[in-house]
Formats: structure tokens, sequence, C-alpha cells
């Protein structure tokens, strides 16, 4: 249950804050995505991808936003556990829509069939298995070897994607091995704090630097843009 005299310290202030400001930039950056991109389908695509991530991830940002400021209690609990299960799938589909940006990024590169399948493939089977009740997203145990199974089919997404803007490199001087920097961050920081952060709580500041990370994608989106 809340404690009535739950009283927010500063790292709960400072994390509301963190997370307000992420999303507030997710939704303002897919505003401009929308509003400027004059029917280009790959500013279209980004502005997608912005709502998923910005969407998927106020599931499970929201409530701690709340608990951060009046406090935990079951309710607060389960959303968080709900939160993440969504949260889970939105970031896959997140890394499928980064795919199509590439190919209308790079429209003179043809994708090489075996990535496509890779990340089609792992993409797919990291969704049903974050569908699975098994997971118990709404426990502080979870479980463990399920997390361990859906987070290395989630590195296999990413790797998929890593090679493609490798293979992409500097064409068009548009710069976009950055996409390859900023995915190694995002799983490099993920990965822990999904495995070990219900028995290492620090091991949650980790989610700065890897959401940092998600914003550096948005923002060389719109630098594209503009």
């Amino acid at each position: 249950m809340k404690e009535n005299n739950y009283k927010p310290q500063i790292p709960d202030v400072m994390e509301a804050i963190f997370d307000t400001v992420y999303l507030l930039f997710d939704l303002v950056a897919a505003i401009l995505f929308f509003i400027f991109s004059q029917g280009n389908v790959l500013f279209i695509l980004y502005g997608i991808l912005t709502l998923t991530l910005c969407g998927g991830d106020a599931f499970h940002l929201v409530p701690r936003i709340i608990r951060a400021v009046h406090g935990s209690n079951d309710k607060i609990k389960r959303q968080l556990g709900i939160g993440l299960q969504i949260s889970s799938i939105t970031m896959t589909v997140f890394y499928i829509i980064l795919m199509y940006i590439w190919k209308f990024t790079f429209t003179e590169l043809k994708i090489p069939v075996i990535i496509e399948a890779v990340i089609w493939i792992s993409a797919i089977v990291r969704i049903v298995i974050c569908m699975f009740p098994q997971n118990n997203w709404c426990t502080d145990e979870g479980n463990m070897k399920l997390s361990v199974i859906r987070n290395a089919v989630f590195a296999v997404t990413g790797i998929g994607v890593i090679i493609l803007y490798l293979i992409s490199g500097n064409t068009y001087g548009y710069h976009m091995t950055r996409m390859v920097a900023a995915i190694i961050i995002s799983f490099g920081c993920y990965l822990p704090v999904t495995l070990f952060s219900k028995t290492k709580p620090k091991v949650g500041l980790l989610m700065i630097p890897k959401t940092c990370a998600y914003m550096w994608v948005i923002a060389m989106g719109l630098q594209l843009l503009f």
C-alpha cells in the first residue's frame, strides 16, 4: 500500500523530470516529422518510429513518474509490469521500422535477403515470447530464463540492423554510421538492466544512457529533415 507520509527524494524527482522530458521530446519530434514530411515516406516513417518509441515507453514511464512522485502501491506495480511488456513489444517493432528507414534512406542499396529475414524472424519470435504469461511481468521475480531468451533474440534483431548501417556507411554523406554507435550503446545499457536490475537496482541507472541513445536516433532523423 502507498505510504501516506511518502515524500519523493531528489533522485525520484530527477527521474520523473528526465522521463517527462524524454517523452515530450519524442512527442514533439514526431509532430515535427509529420508536419514537415511533405509526403516524404522516409520522414513519415521517422514519425511513426518516434510515436512507436514514445507510445510504448509511456506505458511504463508514466507509472514510474507517478511512483516517483506519490510512492508505490499494488496498482502501480501492476501498471509497471504491463508497461514493461508493452514497451518490450513496441521496442521490437521500433527496429523493424528502423530497417525500413534504412531502405528509404539508401534507396540505391539493396538489403541482403538473409539480413532482412533474420531481422523479421527474430523480431516475431521475440514478440511471441513477450506474450507468454510465464514471463511474470507483474511480479518482482519475473522469469530469468525467458528474460535471457527473449533478450538474446532481441540482440539478434539489433545486430541485423547494425549490419545494415555498417553496409551503408557514409553513403550520401549522411554519416549514418552513428546509428551503429547509438544501437550498440542502447543494447549495451538495456541488456544488463533487464537481466540484473531486480537483484541489483543500481544497474537501472544504465537506462539513462540507453534512453539518450534512442533520443540520438531520433535526432539523426531530425537532422536529415532540416
